[in-house]
């Protein structure tokens, strides 16, 4: 299974690959695995744990370097 999370300037983590996202009670979240997907870091969305946009709106600044 190989996965990529990219860290996206003031906004969300992409994730790329072969991943499940479950809930914890071990209920895995419904999402087109064909396509990367935005996880929410502001916690601002109204459809957590996936990002919506909301961080545009509230002025979210991080800008993490490795």
């Amino acid at each position: 299974m190989s996965v990529t999370i990219k860290v996206m300037d003031d906004g969300p983590f992409m994730v790329m690959g072969d991943f499940d996202i479950v809930d914890m009670e071990g209920r895995k979240f419904q999402f087109d695995k064909a396509q990367p997907i935005a996880l929410c870091r502001c916690g601002k969305s109204a459809s957590e744990p996936f990002c919506d946009g909301n961080h545009i709106t509230m002025a979210y600044k991080s800008r993490v370097r490795a």
